[in-house]
């Protein structure tokens, strides 16, 4: 069952080299405040695994990554994830490239302990051409369908983000979407599970199937209020923060120059967590009066 931990004491027990698996889903509840603290870390190395958005940016920015994999990295709003973008044309991270399916497959696998799963999803496309250490398999049964056997997923550490966890590491989300946050928990050897709040166990109420994250598959929990900023939490409607969006732009546009892009680090990321939440106050304090 997991156990309440800090920031610092979560990235700490990772190493380099690993493969990390990052929950939410493109500029949607990220593990931001996890993300930020690997940024500010000696961690190198890692191998990404997520439906990638601004957790894959960061981390290619401050030189962190050394291969991505994903079905892709984007903020949403803002179709291409500009530091993810700039690592690719630059050639200085590798990139697997899968379909939304096969990639889900692929957690599915790892999570059931599997060596590969079959799926139909990738047939016919040009994701069995980039990626040729794909393999296709044929079914044992009368049918003989050919499939693809799509690898296992499996992630030395997950990182996910929860409206609300309790001490013990269950974790409930309060917007539409659950993403594949569970799927990530369940694939990994580790689970690491962030949170808005944090209460005492039985005192997260709601409809059960908003339970998403179970005890039994996370290792350790940690209280990160706003901790997804600048994503979208996915619970506006019930009073939570949505996504920044224009923090999220003021973020593209200070990648687009280099210049620029040192002063946004200056400022939100050579603190912190509680100076980043500063930074980011002040910021729109700023902005409101202009």
């Amino acid at each position: 069952m997991g156990v309440v931990m800090t920031t610092e004491e979560i990235v700490g027990s990772l190493e380099s080299g690993m493969t990390i698996g990052i929950g939410g889903w493109g500029s949607r509840r990220k593990p931001m405040a996890l993300v930020r603290a690997i940024c500010r870390s000696p961690l190198t190395g890692l191998t990404v695994v997520a439906y990638g958005g601004a957790d894959v940016g960061l981390l290619c920015a401050a030189g962190k990554v050394s291969r991505v994999i994903a079905p892709f990295v984007t903020l949403d709003s803002i179709a291409l994830e500009p530091h993810f973008r700039a690592a690719r044309q630059n050639g200085t991270i590798e990139f697997t490239e899968y379909d939304e399916g096969m990639f889900m497959f692929g957690l599915l696998a790892a999570a059931h302990r599997l060596p590969f799963l079959p799926t139909r999803a990738g047939l016919g496309s040009d994701v069995m051409r980039v990626n040729a250490d794909l393999r296709t398999i044929r079914s044992p049964y009368e049918d003989a369908e050919e499939l693809v056997a799509v690898p296992a997923l499996t992630l030395d550490a997950a990182l996910v983000h929860m409206d609300r966890a309790d001490t013990r590491g269950n974790g409930q989300y309060l917007g539409s979407d659950p993403y594949m946050d569970d799927m990530f928990a369940k694939a990994a050897a580790r689970c690491y599970l962030s949170c808005d709040r944090m209460v005492a166990p039985g005192e997260l109420d709601g409809p059960p199937q908003t339970l998403l994250i179970s005890r039994m598959h996370v290792t350790g929990v940690v209280e990160t209020p706003n901790g997804g900023h600048f994503t979208d939490s996915g619970h506006s409607t019930d009073g939570g923060p949505g996504r920044d969006e224009a923090f999220q732009r003021h973020y593209a546009t200070s990648a687009a120059d280099p210049q620029a892009w040192t002063a946004f680090t200056d400022r939100f990321l050579s603190g912190d967590e509680d100076a980043y939440q500063e930074a980011v106050r002040r910021w729109h304090e700023e902005e409101t009066t202009r």
